[in-house]
């Protein structure tokens, strides 16, 4: 089963990906191309932010998709060979998309004025050096906000594998990232604001008509903001998808989070109760053991052939940061590792096919993400 969906995931990553980042890659370049050689589009201060966002988009692809499809294709992992690199992927991937997202919510802002009916808020904003002075303040602004992707992420080699990890273990960076990040600088913040200001923008053009503007303003109007709505529509139908999925997965640890009582975990071994093993049955659970954990630590139901232990393991240990799994086969014996933090969740006999599932729908939002 695990294997399965392991193969599963490494062919909708390959599939998937390789057209998403061939595609997202010549379709960026050509914009760019486009809205830097015609005089027309040159002379738009919307234009400035479509092409700054068509830049920071092969870079999400650069720092995002291409590392891996080396890791899924060539067995290339970058993240662990590398300190340097281990941090800077990160970052550039965070500065890249949340700096795209803000300039699509500038385009929009910039063709709302330029559509608007008022003159001086046309004047003011239709002005290619405030556009390029307000995207480039853009990306200095999210440069410095990623600066904990560099100083927080590092080395960690298990002391029982050897193996090295790229990782953060640092619990308040960690909730920021869940709830802040994710839910709202890349979801529901740019989402909401560029599609108020677009669907504004296309309310403007369809007065066009009744006002005096010359046709080919008119017509250059229409275009663009056509392009920004189409750009807002494909992006609520990707990051939307996305912000949900994540939403799913950190709510109810943000419900533990304000909760008096400390997370809990069942500290059992199916070789000496046999209640420990699958399937577990939460409702006869009475004689298993519970201990409370940390902040450095987190649930853990390991299956090793069929024998399964749940306890709880530090952190910096666990795969996916602390909130995931990891299979693989020892000497032709099947080994899973999984690790959750909320209150008594390595007691789900389904634990695995849930996480999963989970990750199998993260993966096609996420690699959806990579070229919007």
């Amino acid at each position: 089963m695990s294997t399965s969906v392991s193969f599963l995931e490494t062919m909708l990553t390959n599939y998937i990906g390789i057209p998403i980042f061939i595609a997202g890659t010549v379709g960026n370049l050509l914009n760019i191309l486009v809205f830097t050689s015609l005089r027309t589009f040159r002379q738009s201060s919307c234009v400035i932010s479509l092409t700054f966002m068509s830049a920071l988009n092969i870079g999400q692809l650069m720092s995002g998709l291409l590392p891996r499809l080396l890791n899924t294709l060539f067995s290339i992992n970058g993240t662990e060979s590398s300190l340097f690199y281990c941090k800077f992927r990160p970052y550039i991937f965070h500065v890249c998309t949340v700096s795209s997202l803000s300039c699509l919510c500038l385009a929009a802002f910039d063709q709302y004025c330029a559509t608007c009916s008022y003159r001086r808020l046309q004047n003011r904003c239709n002005n290619i050096q405030l556009a390029k002075r307000l995207e480039i303040a853009n990306l200095i602004t999210w440069m410095l906000h990623g600066i904990p992707y560099l100083v927080l992420f590092y080395h960690n080699v298990s002391p029982t594998t050897n193996k090295v990890t790229c990782v953060s273990t640092d619990f308040i960076f960690a909730q920021y990232r869940s709830y802040v990040i994710v839910l709202c600088l890349l979801g529901i913040v740019p989402v909401s604001i560029a599609t108020v200001l677009a669907l504004m923008a296309y309310y403007n053009i369809q007065q066009l008509p009744h006002r005096t503007i010359p046709l080919a303003r008119r017509e250059l109007d229409k275009q663009l903001t056509r392009m920004v709505l189409i750009q807002v529509i494909v992006n609520i139908f990707t990051i939307v998808p996305h912000t949900i999925v994540n939403t799913i997965l950190t709510i109810p640890n943000l419900i533990n989070i304000g909760s008096v009582q400390s997370i809990r975990c069942y500290a059992c071994m199916s070789d000496y109760n046999g209640q420990c093993g699958d399937p577990f049955d939460k409702t006869n659970a009475g004689n298993i053991s519970t201990i409370e954990i940390s902040n450095n630590d987190r649930c853990l139901k390991m299956k090793i052939s069929n024998n399964v232990t749940r306890l709880l393991l530090n952190v910096d240990l666990c795969p996916e940061n602390g909130n995931g799994c990891k299979t693989g086969s020892v000497k032709g014996v099947d080994v899973s590792l999984c690790c959750c933090n909320s209150d008594l969740c390595n007691g789900a006999s389904s634990m695995f096919s849930q996480s999963l599932v989970f990750s199998l729908i993260l993966l096609t939002m996420n690699t959806f993400l990579y070229v919007f």
